[in-house]
């Protein structure tokens, strides 16, 4: 069956030839993709693929040097602002208090978004409860294990309603339970709010798990995109884990001592 066209109003994000150079270094070339609203997108490669520095230009946290991109139908060039104000994220990166309570954070969060002072202890409440932790609220952060810091992150993020949630390697470093708790609260985000989502993974299983449509990145550009049936097809194999062989390698040439010191920080404050 081919698939309809999507609207303008159906497109969440879309980029036009969107590129990234550190100096001779092509980080992202020439990159088109279109992500339906309400879509769970997974965005996946290996290490110094180009996935972080596409959502980095997403998210307006670095400009482009070529290329264009829409986020919530606003631009990344001509409505950064706009940008910011429609999109939530949750980088690998620690973005909660380990000194405050969940409460005081997401109390902290709801100003910096500028969510209505009248509003803000509704949406705190219904944050907790939605990710699962209200009998946290009033323990300090420290405190949490790493699936309740990765929900807490989540319901920072989701404060300000956006529309579209940008997320960097949303599981890494938890254990199988937890992981599968975020995975959960993520799908139960876009039945009940239509959120688009765009994350980033190396778990092959998260993503045949979670994602609607996957684009698999390689040096910079699109090695392959589809559903994981249509992925496994190309790939003429039944298993996610050879379609990333198949399409980026078995391994990066590309990973360094940066790329592993991040993942093993993000591991060690979520374990």
């Amino acid at each position: 069956m081919t698939m309809q066209e999507p609207t303008s109003t159906d497109i969440s994000i879309q980029t036009d030839r969107l590129t990234r150079s550190f100096g001779s270094l092509v980080a992202v070339k020439e990159l088109n993709l279109v992500i339906r609203s309400g879509e769970i997108f997974g965005l996946l490669g290996p290490n110094g693929a180009g996935k972080t520095t596409t959502i980095r230009m997403l998210t307006t946290l670095l400009p482009p040097s070529g290329g264009t991109a829409t986020v919530a139908g606003r631009s990344i060039l001509a409505d950064p602002v706009g940008v910011r104000k429609s999109m939530g994220y949750v980088s690998q990166m620690i973005s909660a208090d380990g000194a405050l309570s969940g409460f005081e954070n997401l109390l902290l969060f709801a100003r910096i978004y500028g969510v209505p002072k009248v509003e803000r202890r509704k949406r705190i409440d219904d944050a907790l409860g939605f990710m699962g932790i209200s009998e946290a609220r009033d323990k300090l952060v420290r405190t949490y294990s790493g699936g309740m810091i990765r929900r807490l992150e989540i319901a920072q993020s989701m404060l300000h309603r956006p529309e579209v949630l940008f997320l960097d390697e949303p599981t890494i470093g938890l254990d199988p339970a937890a992981r599968h708790q975020v995975r959960d609260r993520l799908k139960e985000l876009r039945r009940s709010f239509g959120t688009t989502i765009l994350l980033t993974t190396h778990d092959m299983d998260e993503a045949e798990d979670l994602c609607d449509q996957i684009a698999i990145m390689k040096s910079g550009v699109i090695a392959a995109e589809g559903s994981s049936e249509e992925l496994k097809r190309q790939a003429n194999t039944s298993s996610m884990d050879q379609v990333f062989i198949h399409f980026a390698g078995e391994f990066s040439d590309t990973t360094n001592f940066k790329d592993v010191a991040r993942a093993r920080r993000t591991a060690k404050r979520l374990g």
